[in-house]
């Protein structure tokens, strides 16, 4: 049985959901049947998006940080649960001992498993702008983003209002960010994908008439799988 480790803190709130999908999804009748995870919990890492965006510090060196504590603590499998850190994917997996699964890759290869060709992001500016999620889709499947005003008023004032998700609120965030799907979906989106692990956070049931991806569960399943063989 294999250690899976948590690079964390962006959120916190994000790291606690990833924790309690992997617990869900581990086959587990008693508390010795869990699997061992290792939880790097820092919320000092500097805003992703801000960085990316040229308005911030840079979260590399917390991240290796991160890294260097995983490794320390015998993680076989590590897992971020924020998808704008994974603009920093390349550099800081190199320094992994372990696996360090991939929260975009893995959700795309689910999407192009289930043969949708139009899909809808709802994920941060900084997220839209690295292009993490035409780089991991790859060809064949057109993506959906909010125009601009949608993106502002409704997608980041989800994430990083005064009442949004950051903020420790879910209500008005889930009803700005089902607005926002919805009208991805109006302009054609065959499924939403929550782009953001604060999206997943408030997305607990599919609000859509459409399929909605969960990179958390998609991934949450995949680190049990790899920890549970041989």
């Amino acid at each position: 049985m294999k250690t899976i480790g948590i690079l964390g803190g962006m959120g916190p709130s994000a790291t606690l959901h990833l924790f309690k999908l992997i617990i869900e999804e581990t086959p587990a009748k008693k508390d010795q049947e869990h699997l061992k995870i290792v939880i790097y919990n820092n919320p000092k890492v500097p805003d992703r998006t801000a960085f990316i965006l040229g308005k911030g510090e840079s979260p590399l060196p917390y991240l290796i940080e991160g890294v260097e504590f995983l490794n320390r603590a015998g993680s076989d499998i590590i897992v971020m649960p924020c998808n704008t850190a994974h603009y920093f994917y390349d550099e800081i997996s190199k320094i992994a001992k372990g696996k360090f699964l991939h929260l975009l890759n893995e959700t795309a290869e689910e999407i192009r498993g289930k043969n949708i060709k139009e899909i809808g992001i709802l994920a941060t500016t900084g997220t839209l702008k690295t292009g993490l999620w035409q780089k991991a889709i790859g060809e064949g499947v057109r993506i959906i983003y909010p125009d601009e005003e949608t993106q502002e008023n409704l997608v980041m004032e989800a994430i990083y209002g005064e009442r949004g998700v950051k903020a420790g609120f879910k209500k008005k965030p889930k009803e700005l960010l089902v607005k926002a799907g919805n009208i991805l979906i109006k302009k054609g989106a065959k499924a939403i994908v929550a782009g953001c692990t604060e999206v997943s956070i408030v997305m607990e049931r599919n609000p859509f008439d459409v399929p909605l991806f969960e990179p958390l569960k998609i991934i949450a399943k995949k680190a049990v799988e790899l920890a549970l063989s041989q």
